[in-house]
């Protein structure tokens, strides 16, 4: 065997275990996750993604709902870890252009300004995956909705995947039956469904979403019966046949309220998504939507219990804590060899321990 002088054999050695240290403190599960997780390391932590927030929803209302959204497109694919927020690189197609997401999520800058301000004051500390969980959390407390106790610690994806976006994320023609599928394989109930739709609460949708339930529901070139008719020609001025489709129009009628409104709504055949309407017409979900639209109390409630759930679902995948959410870190250069001669000697040092 090739002998490596004691003093570099040392020197690689140390170096080594260093990556190798680095490498798995990388992995984390649901159970590292806890209230006050930046208490000690950067206890403005939590303050200062809700200051930025503020100012965002005076800037434009419609933005913190799109940050909130945020939570939902970056969790149920490979679970909570910022994925959504990489930007594609000449090696990976990310996530941004994914089905779901193209034309639709928007608003990324407010999270740059959050990490930018984190950063000044704690860097390299909080996670991008840890400010969408806090930031979506603001959103819904900040335009009237509940308020909950977030559980964080989580790290950030060292890729993201437009492929596994598009095998899971639903379309806004999901039906009931679809969307319950989706959630059980991640541990989420009929009610958990129900509850977090009413994310739709606050902000818009665009016409793209609902041109075929206006004129083509189910290929019958006809609209969806399930309309209520004075909606739908509300519908059919905001997005006739030739509209700009990313047009946008509000969820529910009171867009910048996170309220019952929406399941209000749902019961009076108002809802804008196929997705949202359908809990209504399907007999398994109409029973928690009538209860929603009568009780917003139980319904904030519920929604705080799902957020929390759907926070916790973690991949197991190695990550870090970016210090720009929208591209993973330098790899630490001390930690790379800087020749060919040290990748072997690197080598040697693996194979004998």
């Amino acid at each position: 065997m090739f002998q490596i002088p004691p003093t570099n054999q040392t020197t690689m050695l140390l170096l080594f275990l260093i990556f190798l240290l680095h490498t798995t403190s990388l992995v984390t599960s649901s159970s590292d996750l806890r209230p006050g997780f930046y208490s000690n390391t950067c206890p403005e932590a939590e303050y200062i993604v809700q200051d930025v927030m503020k100012k965002a929803l005076f800037r434009e209302p419609r933005s913190v709902a799109s940050v909130m959204r945020f939570q939902f497109h970056d969790c149920f694919v490979n679970g909570c870890d910022a994925s959504m927020l990489l930007d594609d690189t000449p090696d990976m197609l990310g996530e941004k252009l994914a089905l779901s997401n193209i034309n639709s999520l928007r608003s990324f800058e407010v999270v740059d300004e959050i990490k930018e301000a984190l950063e000044k004051k704690c860097p390299g500390v909080v996670s991008c995956a840890d400010i969408i969980i806090m930031a979506s959390r603001d959103a819904v407390a900040l335009t009237g909705g509940p308020n909950w106790e977030v559980r964080l610690g989580r790290l950030d994806s060292l890729t993201a995947s437009q492929e596994d976006s598009d095998n899971i994320m639903p379309s806004p023609r999901a039906n009931a039956t679809a969307l319950i599928d989706l959630f059980q394989k991640y541990n989420l109930t009929v009610k958990d469904l129900v509850a977090l739709s009413g994310s739709h609460s606050i902000g818009q949708g665009r016409c793209f979403s609902v041109m075929f339930r206006l004129y083509n529901q189910s290929g019958s070139g006809k609209p969806d019966p399930a309309l209520d008719p004075s909606y739908r020609e509300q519908l059919n001025k905001l997005c006739p046949l030739d509209v700009d489709q990313n047009v946008t129009v509000n969820l529910d009628s009171t867009p910048l309220v996170f309220d019952n409104q929406y399941f209000k709504d749902l019961v009076a055949g108002r809802g804008f998504l196929n997705s949202d309407e359908t809990l209504f017409t399907f007999p398994k979900t109409r029973g928690l939507v009538r209860f929603y639209s009568t009780h917003q109390s139980q319904f904030f409630e519920a929604f705080a219990e799902g957020m929390l759930k759907m926070g916790d679902l973690q991949s197991g995948r190695p990550g870090e804590v970016r210090r720009n959410c929208r591209m993973v870190n330098a790899r630490r250069a001390h930690l790379l060899p800087d020749s060919q001669q040290e990748m072997e000697n690197k080598d040697e040092i693996h194979a004998c321990i």
